[in-house]
């Protein structure tokens, strides 16, 4: 498939880019070889082929959620400095 000056250009015009003359004529041709390379791949017979969108076999593991305590409340209160007010730790305003 051969892209067109005018469709690089359009296409250009729909993304906003500003291209010169050199860079139309370069995309025009990089352009036509990437569409002459998916016409070849086309050609590859794909019917007997089971669709998939992960080719690894990996699945998703799930388990319940479940609270646990990592760090005693208690002792991250008794480790500061800071004044501690209703069992928090009270720091200035940010605003």
């Amino acid at each position: 498939m051969k892209i067109s000056k005018d469709q690089v250009r359009h296409v250009a015009k729909l993304a906003r880019l500003s291209l010169d003359e050199n860079e139309v004529e370069v995309f025009s041709k990089q352009l036509s070889a990437v569409f002459e390379y998916m016409d070849c791949l086309n050609e590859v017979d794909t019917d007997n082929v089971e669709p998939t969108s992960q080719v690894t076999g990996l699945k998703n593991v799930y388990r319940e959620d479940e609270v646990k305590t990592s760090v005693d409340p208690a002792a991250l209160l008794a480790c500061t400095e800071l004044p501690i007010e209703n069992d928090q730790i009270k720091v200035k305003s940010v605003m």
